[in-house]
């Protein structure tokens, strides 16, 4: 899809994603304009500056006056509030993406709100970082990384497509799930880990001060990935535990399953059965590198980046 002939995109939430889709659309040419949105009258001023989008507007509705695709980019817990402020602006035959990370709320949420001729085709691409706000947002963010889309069997072709071939022109690799499977399977992948993170974390914020300092100074790299985790933002984490409270307690329990077994393992002396389940573990971690999903260096790729000088 060139810029000559791509759509209209709205993008209302201009903070890590919707910066970062700001970018991608533009580096690849894939729309003849974007206008966007932001809560906070600092962000919109630096998105101006940024130049990642061609217009922000004061209002959403007025940034999604004549849009084609209109992204939210915002907490869960916002978006159902946001689809009802800007339907009456919403043209006939505009299409409504999401990324959030909880699919099936926004279905049910968003879904009776839609006027007629208006498409919904929620969206979650598995990307991000520890970082928030509009400079936090690079065109690379979704490059080689997956974007579950998860449209009912009902929904427009059309619009399905059109979500999908964005999501592909920027360099996502697209796959389509039943919504209520797509959060299943994030409480596992995503959800529990970052819920393990900030216990963790808060965990170790709570020890005593001079303990705290210790963990601190000499915390190892398990650690430091868990404080990197536990930064994300509060807020849309505080929405996608409220909204997908079921899957990610259903993990949680296994979890805590798993947990006492080990825990049972560690007191008796069993190591046939901790070497076992470490064992498992290792083939997990090289099944998730078969798949593409990280790399199989030392340090988890960090000391990859390249020298001031490299071309």
């Amino acid at each position: 899809m060139s810029g000559s002939d791509g759509p209209h995109i709205a993008l209302i939430g201009l903070g890590l994603i919707g910066s970062s889709l700001g970018h991608a659309f533009k580096k690849n040419g894939v729309t003849t304009r974007i206008t966007g949105f932001a809560r906070s009258p600092e962000t919109r001023a630096r998105a101006r500056e940024l130049g990642f989008v061609d217009a922000v507007y004061d209002t959403p509705s007025d940034a999604v006056d004549g849009a084609d695709v209109i992204f939210f980019n915002v907490p869960l817990s916002a978006m159902a509030p946001l689809a009802r402020d800007i339907m009456p602006d919403v043209k006939s035959g505009a299409v409504i993406t999401d990324v959030g990370s909880v699919k099936q709320c926004v279905l049910d949420e968003i879904t009776p709100l839609l006027k007629q001729d208006v498409h919904l085709v929620p969206g979650h691409p598995i990307a991000g970082t520890e970082h928030s706000g509009p400079d936090a947002g690079f065109a690379e963010l979704f490059e080689g990384r997956w974007c579950i889309l998860t449209p009912p069997g009902d929904t427009n072709l059309h619009a399905v497509e059109t979500v999908a071939g964005l999501w592909r022109d920027i360099g996502s690799d697209v796959e389509f799930m039943d919504a209520r499977h797509h959060d299943l399977v994030l409480a596992i992948t995503s959800h529990l880990p970052h819920l393990i993170a900030f216990n963790i974390v808060g965990t170790a914020a709570q020890l005593e001060s001079d303990t705290r300092s210790d963990v601190i100074k000499y915390s190892a790299s398990g650690f430091r990935d868990f404080t990197r985790i536990a930064a994300s933002d509060p807020v849309m984490w505080r929405d996608i535990f409220l909204q997908n409270k079921d899957a990610v307690l259903e993990m949680l329990g296994r979890f805590n399953e798993d947990l006492v077994a080990l825990q049972r393992a560690i007191r008796h002396g069993d190591a046939d059965y901790l070497q076992t389940t470490f064992s498992q573990t290792r083939e997990i971690r090289q099944s998730v590198i078969d798949a593409g999903q990280d790399v199989d260096v030392p340090n988890f790729g960090r000391d990859l980046s390249p020298k001031p000088d490299a071309v």
